[in-house]
Formats: C-alpha cells, structure tokens, sequence
C-alpha cells in the first residue's frame, strides 16, 4: 500500500445551530460539520469546504485519513462518515466525521479495480462485464486500500469470478458473501432473423339470408 500523505484540516467550533448560521458559514466558504465517536464527545464545527472537496476529490476520497484541527478543541484524526450535498450544484452542505481510535477496526466500501485483459475477450470475441464496483471490508484504517485489484487475464468466456477468488492481505477481512459474482466474460449472440410470415388473405365473408331471398324470388317467378 503506498505511503499516504498528512492531510490537516483548521476548523472553528460551531456556535449558532439554527438554519440561518448554517447558510451564513456557507456564504462565507465554511461547511457545517459534527465530530463523534471515539473517546470524545460530538463537537459541532465549520471547516472550510475547499479543503474537504480536495479531500473528496483524492484518490482515497472518503476513506481518507485526516487530523482535524479544531480552535480551542484540539486535533483528532477523523474520516468520513456521512456527507450531504446539495442536488442542484453539487457542492457538499454538510459532513459528519467518526474519530479514528487506534487499535479499532472499522468498515468501509471501497472500488474494486479489474486488472488485465480476460482471455475470453482476447481471443474469444467476448466482452468482460463488471458486476460488483463497490465491496464492504473491515480493517484498521491505516490499512485502507484505495482500491481492490483483481486480475481477470485468465477468465475465458462464460467463466465467472467470484469473492472467492479475491486474493487480498491478511489484514483486510472482504465482509461480502463469497459466492458474490463480480465480473464474468460473456459473448455476443448472433441474431437470427424471424421467418417472414405471409398475410393470409381473409376468406369472403358469407352473406346470411342469401338463400332466402333466392327462394323469395323463385315463388315470385311462379
């Protein structure tokens, strides 16, 4: 796993909670923030919202590791735990961070990354379909990968890999089912073209009480 870099965060200790703060702290670039867990209590606080869209932009994205920093509080390393967005412009309106206790497992999703190009697709005409993106895994937070690589080069078409086959470091427990599928090699099928199906021509329909006006007709005629 490669080194990952220090990241410290300034914030202020919240002291309004009403909704009228919380848009003024935003005008000003600063995100309402909650910190809990550990040994600590909840602290409310504002964190500029630069340094946290940068943290959720990073590679490790909301599994990153940081020290928060907060006036008169004290630092803490935190990740996050929950965000709020706003649906119309996308910015973040709101995060709550868990405190970090060392010696603590914790669970988190990470991405799984298909490494390599299946055989089935290389030299069988398939096509490689992911099934699974995201996995639940419970280790130490300093042991958070960023992403888990698979290798599917060997995978020919109709084969399927599964949790199973996931070989990952004995300090990463995968909480999924091991029968999970997450990425199997397909092949296009060929359509056949339906028959063409002739129209069939509607047979005459029978005038009823034909006869009975040609028999009205005959008793006329004699």
């Amino acid at each position: 796993m490669s080194e990952k870099k220090e990241i410290t965060v300034r914030a202020k200790q919240r002291e309004g909670r009403g909704k009228n703060d919380a848009r003024r702290a935003r005008r000003e670039g600063l995100v309402p923030v909650t910190v809990y867990g550990g040994e600590g209590g909840s602290v409310s606080a504002l964190a500029p919202l630069r340094d946290l869209a940068a943290i959720l932009r990073s590679d490790s994205g909301r599994n990153t590791i940081f020290s928060l920093d907060i006036e008169n509080v004290g630092a803490n390393e935190v990740m996050f735990h929950d965000r709020q967005v706003d649906p119309i412009r996308g910015r973040l309106i709101h995060a709550d961070f868990r405190r970090l206790v060392e010696g603590e497992k914790i669970e988190v999703t990470v991405s799984i990354h298909l490494v390599g190009e299946p055989i089935g697709v290389r030299e069988e005409q398939g096509f490689l379909e992911q099934i699974v993106r995201e996995i639940d895994i419970r280790c130490d937070p300093r042991d958070i990968p960023e992403t888990i690589n698979v290798d599917v080069s060997n995978l020919g078409v109709h084969d399927v890999l599964h949790v199973s086959d996931i070989a990952t470091d004995e300090r990463i427990e995968i909480l999924a089912s091991p029968d999970t599928v997450i990425a199997t090699v397909g092949i296009v099928q060929e359509e056949v073209a339906a028959p063409a199906v002739e129209a069939e021509i509607p047979a005459e329909p029978e005038v009823i009480g034909k006869g009975k006006k040609e028999d009205e007709a005959g008793e006329t005629e004699k």
